[in-house]
């Protein structure tokens, strides 16, 4: 048996797959099997990747498109072998460190359920862009610049709650059984599926490992599933996942407020935006009102002037009082 396995789920990605292959190849840590999935691709990818048959690579290659790439992750656990899994996204690629680094951690402590590292964001020719966690300074100014190991739950309450804290699923390698119990990837999520499945691994109690060595390449280019979602989609998931989490942990009611609080800074401006698609505003802050019971008059209190006092005689109507 495999100590870890490597799932490579790919959709077009021709360009990127003998780099992202090659370097997993040329990994230090060599116990491994690799399971490389296409769903169905149109750009010649499945003869790329069958130039790397081999006794330890199995192949599975959809017949229809499954339309979700965390459909691809399920089915990729479900065939793993190995104690371990690492998701290598098929855009992205790794130094040849990463694996033994990665795993060296885990195998030190039984009950972590997943560790990982810093990535370089580069361009979809391969230039360095600086580093994918950008944004994560706005929760701590320098939390992940160097390793730590935190309480899952902990974690979760300050930081996964909030924002997605593993910018790149191609930096993590969990634990198989982790990644089950926790449910496994949502495949009802576009965006936001590796979040939920990093929140739900935190939220049973296991420790979560960080490396502050950047050991993995993040790509991003104008063919990755994010850069063509609507903004309306990853708020509405945003909304879901923090609701998600909100649902399983015990907050005091100031804490919580606070976080409702800084959700509406993001969907507020949404709502209001008239350039956006009525359908998208109206799908945004129904899944707002789903989660705060405050986000119809957070609505009126923004809202420029005259859209106010319209939204404040549609909240009168709503209670029962003349408008």
């Amino acid at each position: 048996m495999p100590a870890v396995s490597i799932i490579v789920p790919n959709y077009n990605h021709a360009r990127f797959l003998r780099q992202r292959i090659d370097t997993i190849l040329a990994q230090t840590f060599q116990d491994f099997e690799l399971i490389l999935l296409d769903d169905c691709s149109t750009d010649g990818s499945q003869m790329i990747l069958l130039e790397y048959a081999s006794p330890r690579t199995r192949f599975e290659f959809n017949e229809v498109n499954s339309g979700s790439t965390f459909k691809q992750w399920n089915k990729g656990v479900r065939l793993a072998a190995g104690k371990y899994v690492w998701i290598a996204e098929s855009d992205d690629y790794a130094d040849e460190r990463f694996l033994d680094t990665l795993v060296s951690r885990l195998n030190a402590d039984s009950n972590a359920a997943f560790c990982y590292c810093r990535s370089w964001r580069i361009s979809a020719v391969g230039s360095i862009e600086g580093f994918s966690d950008n944004y994560l300074p706005q929760l701590h100014p320098n939390k992940w610049t160097s390793d730590f190991e935190a309480r899952g739950p902990e974690e979760c309450r300050r930081y996964l709650l909030f924002r997605n804290t593993v910018p790149n699923a191609s930096s993590v390698v969990f634990r198989r059984e982790a990644y089950w119990s926790a449910g496994g990837a949502d495949e009802s999520l576009v965006l936001c599926g590796d979040w939920k499945v990093w929140a739900g691994m935190a939220l049973a109690g296991r420790t979560i490992i960080y490396v502050g060595q950047p050991l993995g390449y993040h790509r991003f280019h104008n063919l990755s599933v994010r850069s063509q979602s609507q903004n309306g989609v990853s708020l509405i998931e945003r909304i879901t996942v923090i609701g998600w989490i909100l649902g399983r942990i015990k907050l005091p009611k100031a804490e919580r407020a606070v976080v409702l609080r800084k959700l509406a800074r993001e969907w507020l401006p949404f709502v209001v935006d008239r350039r956006i698609p009525g359908r998208l505003r109206r799908a945004v802050l129904k899944y707002a009102m789903a989660l705060d019971p405050c986000a119809w008059l957070k609505l009126i209190g923004f809202a420029p002037t005259t859209l106010r006092l319209a939204l404040a005689r549609r909240w009168r109507s709503l209670r029962g009082a003349a408008p």
